[in-house]
């Protein structure tokens, strides 16, 4: 038996969003200066703008990165899970998803009730993917589905932090 638990079977990661996989891709995410580790918290105010992501890999590899909340609008009640927050496609591997194309823009957490889990999945791509429509709706976004359209297969890297809502400032 294992002597460590996978953290994203413990954060039910695998399950919720992805099949089970074997990392094979280094994915390094920050926002400023809090790097992200699986499980992390990171306030909403933290991830207004995009995180900071380097990838690792050769330069003739591409990567297609989404990030999605499966807990909206609340994690008792997924009614519109996944929650699809940005999309980039055609990311050369070595570089970052600004080298990529925009699918989705970046759109920061803002849960709305209890503590939301926010994932950013790395796919290796087989071919250059180009232009695809964009989703119709944020809401009720599928990662597999997505991931089998594309024939992009299991994630090569995984990694998710948690947020929730802030305290209003109290003044007036």
């Amino acid at each position: 038996m294992a002597s460590s638990v996978d953290p994203l079977v413990v954060g039910r990661v695998i399950g919720d969003v992805v099949d089970m996989f074997v990392p094979s891709v280094n994915m390094s995410v920050s926002y400023g200066s809090k790097h992200v580790t699986n499980g992390c918290d990171i306030k909403p105010s933290m991830a207004v703008n995009a995180p900071k992501i380097s990838i690792s890999g050769h330069s003739d590899e591409l990567y297609t990165l989404v990030m999605v909340d499966p807990d909206a609008p609340s994690p008792s009640e997924p009614s519109m899970r996944e929650w699809i927050h940005w999309i980039v496609v055609d990311i050369p591997g070595g570089t970052n998803p600004n080298r990529g194309k925009d699918i989705l823009t970046y759109v920061g957490p803002r849960p709305p009730v209890g503590i939301h889990r926010y994932i950013l999945v790395l796919f290796q791509q087989k071919t250059p993917i180009g232009h695809i429509d964009h989703p119709n709706s944020r809401a009720n976004f599928n990662t597999r589905l997505f991931a089998a359209h594309l024939d992009l297969g299991l994630p090569v890297a995984t990694v998710y932090f948690n947020s929730q809502k802030e305290p209003a400032n109290r003044r007036r």
